[in-house]
């Protein structure tokens, strides 16, 4: 993994425990495009993620700001994890991403 220093978007008057599911998405989705992520488990981190942030609107929210960060973009994992047959998801950088 590539040595990223950057501070993940966060709302301070979440749980621990809600805080820890967006943090898991945020994760799943960096090993997406740097590693690679068991198709399962990154749709296991996107439905809790849900769980704290249900609404599409702040989904978006969070995201984008998440994105603004890192350069990864959640959308696009979960769009690949709808589409694709394969087990794993691997984020090819070669379509304009970090």
């Amino acid at each position: 993994m590539e040595n990223k220093s950057y501070s993940y978007p966060m709302d301070y008057d979440w749980t621990k425990e809600e805080m820890t599911k967006v943090i898991n998405l945020w994760r799943a989705v960096e090993l997406a495009y740097e590693i690679g992520i068991k198709k399962e488990q990154f749709l296991i981190s996107y439905r809790e993620f849900k769980e704290v942030i249900p609404s599409i609107g702040e989904e978006k929210k969070w995201s984008r700001q998440f994105e603004s960060v890192s350069g990864y973009s959640v959308y696009s994992v979960f769009q690949e994890s709808k589409k694709t047959d394969k087990k794993t998801i691997f984020m090819d950088d070669n379509k304009g991403n970090k």
